[in-house]
Order: structure tokens, then C-alpha cells, then sequence
């Protein structure tokens, strides 16, 4: 009798702290991107991955853009323990130093998303990451991309002389940059006037999201000659969260929330890939819609461009000068700068 009540005690104070424990880790995250939007929804899908992969030991509640705060204001949000952590854009940060902006995209740099997730994981932009946001109490957990985003276009677009003059959306920082350096007049909108925009002809062309995405929500209907494959955009989307929070957690849940964002990211590019060549052949077998795709020459064109801005960005700050090493480090040592 004592050894059966002496395994219920233990049993009880073992489903106790059990249930303690997985109470520890309800977190909630804010996206960049809108409810119903493709990118959302792959984002909805990490949090579910998150606390299938732990057993319950910690829960994502994945919010929308906007929520909690404006989607500028995620990182001072995080830091101040608001939201426990975002998915966003890092190039929304790049008012509070220029590194930001340099590493959330390098314009011009990537050839396809492989690339620059290797060189997060790989190549010392992890690394960068912590350097960078440690100091606001966040801690970076790992990236994705959707990839590289097409071009929405109402005029047709066949190399860098037709960007001159071009009214178009671009962010702020580093992407804005490099098309007003190329001619073009970018304005900054957010995503949710970018239809509006063009329909009402208070713009020509954006630099907004991937192909797939574009063509879901009816950009093609108003801007019938996108350029595709991309040649300019990919942004970092990075997948943070509060520093105190992170240094608290055992080290077997921060290895699998690692794990995590690297298989997020493989989920997040190989299904946007998959839709966007559906979309493209859709787009293709539609007259009213004109798909360009630029010549390699008109790349590199572009590319020049985009490397004498990476240069203006370095000499902004420290900590942007030392995203530019470390950036054109791996670029070199990979082969991938080279004209």
C-alpha cells in the first residue's frame, strides 16, 4: 500500500510539473503580412509545426500584421515584452541603423534564395543577425524568403532604360536606393495601397512581393506586364524574439525552434517556387498579360547599380560597413560576385 501511494505521489507532482512546464512558452508572434495572405498562412503553419515539434511545450499564436503594433514598431515591441516575437522584414528596422537595411536586401546580390540562406546559416550572417539585434533585447532565431520577388509592371519593362523616369513602390532604405539610382521615381506604400495604386494610376510598377502571390491577388488584372523571373528584390524575413525569453528556455527547446525556422524556410521558398510556376503559366496562356524576362546583360546592368549603393549603405555606420565585409566575403569566396 505505501509503494502504491508513493508512486501516485510521484506520479502526480511528475504530471504537476509537466503541466508547469508547458505553460512556461505560450508565445505570441507578429507577421509582417496579412491575414489570408500566402506568406500568413505559411507562417500559421510554422506555429503549428512549433508546438507539434515540442510536444506542446511551447505554443506560437501566430498575429497578423498590425495587430499589437504597426509593423515598424515589432522590434521596440519585442524588446519591451508587448509580443513575444515577430516575422517580418528586416528592412523595416533600417532608421535605427543603416545594417539593417544592407543585410535584410542586399539588392541585386542573391540568385536564388539557396543563397542567401547559406549565407545566414553558413556564412556569418547569423552571426551579424545577434550582433545587430542583441543590443535591443532580441535574439535571432533563424530566416526565410519567399523568394525573389517578381517586378509589377503597367508599362512594358526590358532592361534598366526603361526604369527611367518609371513612377514606382519601393521601401524605404536600401531597394528604394537602388531604383532611384537607376532612374526610376520610387515612392514608399505600404503593401495594402499597392492595388489601389497602380489601378488609379498613381504609380506605374512596384517591387511588392513574388509572382505567385501577385497574380493571386489580381495585380496581373491592372499591371499586365510583370517582370519574371526577378532580378532585384529578396528579402530577409527574420524570425526573432525576446532575448530574456530565449536565454530562459532549456537549450533542447532553442535547437528545435532552430530546426524549425530551417525547415519553415525550406517550406516557405519550395512552395511559393511551386505556385509561382503555375502562376506564370497562367499568366503566359493570358493575352492580356505580357511576361518580360531581362537578358543577362541587363542584369548585370542593374547589378552594378545595386554594388555602388551597397557601398553608400557601408560607409552609413559600423555595424553596416561590417554587414559589407562579411556580405561580400561570402559573395566572393562563393564566386557569386563576380559580374
Amino acid at each position: 500500500m505505501k509503494l502504491s501511494r508513493t508512486l501516485v505521489a510521484v506520479g502526480l507532482a511528475a504530471m504537476t510539473a509537466s503541466a508547469a512546464y508547458a505553460q512556461d512558452f505560450a508565445l505570441r508572434f507578429q507577421s509582417s503580412d496579412p491575414s489570408g495572405n500566402p506568406n500568413f498562412e505559411l507562417k500559421q503553419e510554422w506555429a503549428a509545426s512549433v508546438e507539434a515539434l515540442t510536444n506542446g511545450r511551447v505554443t506560437v499564436e501566430m498575429l497578423p500584421v498590425n495587430s499589437i503594433v504597426q509593423h515598424t514598431e515589432t522590434q521596440d515591441a519585442v524588446s519591451a515584452g508587448i509580443i513575444d516575437g515577430h516575422i517580418t522584414d528586416t528592412s523595416y528596422f533600417t532608421g535605427k541603423d543603416a545594417a539593417f537595411g544592407l543585410i535584410a536586401n542586399p539588392v541585386g546580390a542573391y540568385g536564388s534564395p539557396s543563397e542567401m540562406l547559406n549565407f545566414i546559416e553558413y556564412g556569418g550572417g547569423k552571426e551579424l543577425m545577434n550582433e545587430l539585434l542583441n543590443p535591443y533585447g532580441l535574439q535571432f532565431i533563424g530566416a526565410t524568403t519567399p523568394g525573389l520577388e517578381a517586378f509589377i509592371s503597367k508599362v512594358p519593362l526590358d532592361g534598366v532604360d526603361d526604369l527611367q523616369g518609371l513612377k514606382m513602390r519601393a521601401p524605404e532604405g536600401l531597394v528604394q536606393n537602388v531604383f532611384q539610382a537607376a532612374g526610376a521615381a520610387p515612392v514608399n506604400l505600404p503593401g495594402s495601397e499597392v492595388f489601389t495604386s497602380l489601378d488609379k494610376g498613381v504609380i506605374d510598377a512596384a517591387d511588392y512581393t513574388v509572382f505567385s502571390t501577385n497574380h493571386q491577388q489580381g495585380m496581373h488584372d491592372v499591371a499586365g506586364h510583370p517582370v519574371y523571373p526577378g532580378f532585384h528584390s529578396m528579402p530577409l524575413v527574420e524570425v526573432s524574439i525576446n532575448k530574456g525569453t530565449w536565454d530562459s528556455m532549456p537549450a533542447d527547446i532553442q535547437a528545435i525552434l532552430e530546426m524549425s525556422v530551417r525547415d519553415f524556410a525550406r517550406n516557405m521558398t519550395g512552395q511559393l517556387a511551386m505556385r509561382d510556376a503555375v502562376a506564370v503559366a497562367e499568366a503566359n496562356a493570358n493575352p492580356d498579360i505580357t511576361v518580360h524576362n531581362w537578358s543577362a546583360a541587363e542584369r548585370a546592368r542593374f547589378r552594378a547599380i545595386a554594388k555602388s549603393q551597397w557601398v553608400d549603405v557601408a560607409g552609413q555606420s559600423e555595424n553596416a560597413q561590417r554587414v559589407y565585409d562579411v556580405l561580400t566575403g561570402y559573395l566572393t569566396e562563393q564566386g557569386l560576385l563576380a559580374e
